[in-house]
């Protein structure tokens, strides 16, 4: 609901959410559903090869108005900062 690009494509039912670590922020898991979540899947599958943190994620640039800024928001989220919900 919070993503601007979802809701002018009038689909805003979804999930992101990304695992980390507590200790050491890096990505365990990634867990995506809603309308594109496959295309958005690569940058989860890409981060947890290269063993990035959840601060990678966050610092990322992710265009505006896309579906990808939901990324950005979950990175966030896992340091309870989100900025859009």
């Amino acid at each position: 609901m919070a993503n601007a690009r979802a809701k002018a494509m009038g689909e805003t039912n979804g999930l992101v959410k990304i695992l980390a670590h507590a200790e050491t922020d890096r990505i365990l898991g990634f867990h995506l559903f809603g309308a594109h979540a496959s295309g958005l899947a690569a940058e989860g599958a890409v981060a947890i090869e290269f063993s990035a943190c959840a601060e990678d994620l966050a610092r990322s640039v992710h265009a505006h108005p896309t579906l990808s800024e939901v990324i950005t928001e979950a990175a966030l989220d896992v340091a309870g900062r989100v900025v859009n919900i």
